[in-house]
């Protein structure tokens, strides 16, 4: 299996990258934090340390720094895959970077515009950048796999504003941008499905909320957080449904990371099936009781 996972350096990309790595798959994990420089973003995680993650776990991880904004680096980077392996079979949309750029629960006319079109670039555009390139490649073999991350399933996003108009747009454009490639995969023999976890202990919402992975249930945070879960979870979904011959039966769906793993009787990295959407809907917003355990 020859994958390629777009931003890969942190939080679920490298989770994904990982979890392909233990299905012994090559690689190639992109984004712009390398050992040498830091994204915008400012943060430690880099490339090569997600790619020397996947070679650990048995795959073969290749560091690639790729603005994905930027065409001619994608079709570089496109060329390379090609010249290096003669094919593509997975191709992992999740290039974000914009967390820095959005303003919590702030109406249009107080957020700053720059900002908000900027995240609509890096949210969106860097996606349809991505897979101009990419996806030449990946169809010339049938069974190909696009899997669109995003915050939200469709029908959970449909009925629910989204924090500002600019990150709403982001997530449900996310999921949409998975229906379109798998209607234009299907006479190709591809797939295409939009994932998304749930409250997720990545590296940044661990350092958020001041814990580690080793005493997270210490955190102060509402009761969703006790139905967090690791990067490691929807990885194990995304390898899953890359390795199912039956894979189309995804295609144009947009999921979350327990449905997947209750499709293929996954876990977490605890052994816990974390169902952070459901506890949302069933819980918080039905009951306002704080009764998580059953959804772990």
């Amino acid at each position: 299996m020859i994958a390629l996972v777009a931003g890969a350096t942190r939080g679920t990309g490298r989770g994904i990258a990982v979890a392909l790595g233990a299905a012994g798959a090559t690689v190639y994990c992109t984004g712009r934090s390398t050992r040498e420089s830091r994204s915008e973003m400012n943060r430690p995680e880099t490339i090569e340390e997600t790619a020397e993650l996947v070679t650990a776990a048995g795959g073969t991880g290749v560091a690639v720094r790729v603005d994905h904004l930027d065409p001619a680096q994608v079709a570089d980077l496109a060329g390379r895959v090609r010249r290096e392996q003669g094919r593509l079979d997975v191709l992992v949309n999740d290039i974000w970077g914009g967390d820095q750029l959005w303003e919590w629960d702030t109406p249009v006319w107080k957020h700053d515009m720059e900002k908000g079109f900027k995240l609509l670039r890096l949210a969106i555009d860097t996606h349809i950048i991505t897979s101009r390139h990419l996806l030449p490649l990946l169809i010339e073999h049938p069974g190909g796999l696009v899997v669109e991350v995003t915050d939200g399933t469709w029908a959970f996003n449909e009925t629910r504003y989204r924090e500002n108009v600019y990150y709403d747009l982001a997530k449900v454009s996310v999921n949409r941008l998975a229906f379109a490639w798998s209607n234009e995969l299907r006479p190709h023999g591809g797939t295409a499905v939009a994932i998304t976890p749930g409250f997720l202990r990545s590296e940044a919402m661990l350092d958020n909320f001041g814990v580690t992975e080793e005493n997270w249930r210490e955190a102060k945070a509402d009761s969703a957080w006790m139905v967090s879960e690791t990067p490691a979870y929807v990885g194990r979904g995304v390898a899953a449904i890359a390795r199912d011959p039956e894979r189309a039966r995804w295609s144009g769906r947009s999921v979350d990371s327990g449905e997947v793993a209750e499709a293929y009787g996954l876990t977490d990295v605890d052994g816990s099936r974390p169902q952070v959407w459901r506890y949302i809907t069933e819980v918080v917003e039905t009951a306002g009781d704080t009764g998580w355990e059953a959804y772990r």
